[in-house]
C-alpha cells in the first residue's frame, strides 16, 4: 500500500514538475528571470524529492520481496518440522531391535527357502540320500501293519475243478 501511495506521489509531482517547467519558460520570455530562476529551484528541489522518492520504493520492494521469501522460508521450515515429527513417530513404532529382529527372520526364511530350493534340485550328497531313505523305512514299517502270515505249508498244486457239462442255460431254468 505504502508502495502505490508513493508511485501516486511521483505522479503527482512529475506532472508538477512540467507544469513549472513550463511556467518558467513563460516567465522568461515575460522578462521575469527572478521569478523562473525561484522556479527552477522548487523545481530542482521537487526533482530530489522524486529521487528520493524512488529510492524509497525501491527498499519497500526489496522489503516486499524480503517478506515474500520469508514466508516460503517458514513454510519450508514449517514442512521440516511436520517431516521431522512423522519420523519421529515411525521411529516410535519401529524400533532398531524390531528392524534387526525382522531382518533375521527374513534370512532365515530365506535360508529355508534355500534348502527347500536345493532338495527339490537333487543337490543331496549320497549319505543325505542314505539317510533320507532310512528314515523313510524306519517311517514306513512304523506304520505299515501286515497281516499274518499263514503257519500252515502251502499246497504244492491247485486241485483242478472240473467243469459243468450240459448245464441247462439260465433261462431255461427258470421257464420249466
Amino acid at each position: 500500500q505504502q508502495r502505490d501511495k508513493l508511485r501516486q506521489y511521483q505522479k503527482r509531482l512529475s506532472l508538477g514538475l512540467e507544469r513549472e517547467r513550463a511556467l518558467a519558460r513563460q516567465l522568461l520570455r515575460d522578462g521575469k528571470k527572478e521569478k523562473a530562476m525561484l522556479l527552477l529551484k522548487k523545481k530542482r528541489y521537487q526533482e530530489q524529492l522524486l529521487d528520493r522518492t524512488e529510492n524509497q520504493i525501491s527498499n519497500l520492494e526489496r522489503m516486499v520481496q524480503d517478506i515474500e521469501f520469508t514466508q516460503i522460508e517458514m513454510k519450508v521450515i514449517e514442512g521440516l518440522k511436520i517431516g521431522n515429527e512423522c519420523l519421529n513417530k515411525m521411529h516410535q513404532v519401529m524400533s532398531i531391535e524390531e528392524v534387526e529382529r525382522i531382518i533375521g527372520e527374513t534370512q532365515d526364511a530365506v535360508e529355508y527357502q534355500r534348502q527347500i530350493d536345493e532338495l527339490l534340485a537333487g543337490s543331496l550328497t549320497e549319505e543325505d540320500e542314505d539317510a533320507i531313505l532310512e528314515e523313510l523305512n524306519a517311517i514306513t514299517q512304523e506304520q505299515l501293519e501286515l497281516p499274518e502270515v499263514p503257519s500252515e505249508p502251502l499246497p504244492e498244486k491247485i486241485p483242478e475243478v472240473s467243469p459243468i457239462k450240459n448245464r441247462p442255460k439260465p433261462e431255461l431254468v427258470a421257464a420249466s
